[in-house]
């Protein structure tokens, strides 16, 4: 059995083309490039640099795989779960942070992701693939309305 440890981000921003006065809000989501399924961006922790804290490995992976720059506003609950990889059974903690996009380009990701877009709140559950990250959006998302 093996442990990874990895972090990412939950990234939201308002539209300002609503024309109620209201911004809407919109949360990257992306397309893994391996297994196509749709999730919110991560990685794994210290695997670039010795030491590198969740919140860094977090900002890092959330720009490397979408093009966006982020803030972190918020931690959220990790994520464990298992999973199998060449023969061996994997369990995975993922530390999430809820982020404000501050800048950068989606269109300037990385190979790991085949797709990013912004959607708009509702449809954020129904595109997401794993229960993981479904898990995660719900947390999230009560923030958000607050």
């Amino acid at each position: 059995m093996k442990f990874e440890f990895s972090a990412g981000g939950v990234v939201y921003k308002k539209d300002p083309s609503t024309s109620s006065g209201q911004n809407k809000i919109l949360i990257l989501v992306a397309q893994h490039s391996q297994h196509h399924g749709w999730v919110f961006p991560k990685g794994l922790i210290g695997d670039h640099k010795k030491g590198e804290s969740k919140e860094e490995t977090a900002l890092r992976e959330v720009e490397e795989e979408t093009g966006a720059k982020g803030k972190i506003l918020q931690s959220l609950t990790p994520e464990t779960y298992w999973y199998h990889f060449e023969g061996q059974k994997i369990k995975k903690t993922v530390y999430y942070f809820i982020m404000e996009f501050v800048g950068g380009d989606i269109t300037k990701h990385d190979f790991e992701m085949e797709n990013v877009e912004w959607l708009p709140v509702e449809e954020v559950e129904n595109r997401l693939t794993f229960p993981a990250d479904k898990k995660v959006w719900e947390e999230a998302r009560k923030y958000l309305n607050k």
